[in-house]
């Protein structure tokens, strides 16, 4: 399901560069359960990794590495992209974050059920959201795919370009 926070109000709703609000009820329970994460897995989710953490899941669109240096920028001084790298490296080792090759770019995969089972994320062309998208049959399919072939996966993803259901209503589908 996608966030309801959007990317361009993040500043409003997580106070980064001004204090406006709180986080919502939503990214407070989801910023508590990757929290749990790192305790079990005995690291600490610092300040830094839980801001970056806290603006890709707001985010309703993927974000690159610049472009979260640049959404966490406060008092004109912009976090160093090798900070923002090395903070999504860590949330992608704690599977808390995920890195969509064809994008470039990260999303929060706080959303997701927390299984290790096979994934598509289903990106959108016209409006940049993702979605992703399991189930048995699929998990199953490329379980026996593998199988088959005798290799072992790194990761179980599966991107897909397109256009949601939104975006063909508002004719950027088919052509």
């Amino acid at each position: 399901m996608p966030h309801t926070v959007s990317y361009k109000n993040y500043e409003h709703h997580t106070g980064t560069r001004a204090q406006a609000m709180a986080p919502s009820k939503e990214t407070a329970q989801a910023l508590a359960r990757a929290e749990t994460i790192c305790r079990a897995h005995g690291v600490r989710l610092t300040t830094i990794r839980r801001t970056v953490l806290e603006a890709l899941y707001s985010s309703q669109k993927p974000l690159g590495a610049y472009e979260l240096a640049d959404l966490l920028a406060s008092n004109a001084r912009r976090m160093a992209p090798i900070t923002v790298y090395r903070a999504l490296d860590f949330l992608i080792e704690q599977g808390l974050a995920h890195r969509l090759a064809s994008r470039n770019a990260y999303i929060s995969t706080l959303h997701d059920d927390g299984s290790q089972e096979a994934t598509a994320y289903l990106i959108c062309d016209g409006c940049g959201t993702v979605e992703p998208a399991s189930s048995a049959a699929f998990a199953g399919a490329l379980s026996d795919l593998l199988s088959r072939a005798d290799f072992e996966p790194r990761a179980k993803v599966l991107e897909v370009a397109g256009h949601c259901s939104r975006c063909q209503g508002h004719g950027h589908g088919r052509h």
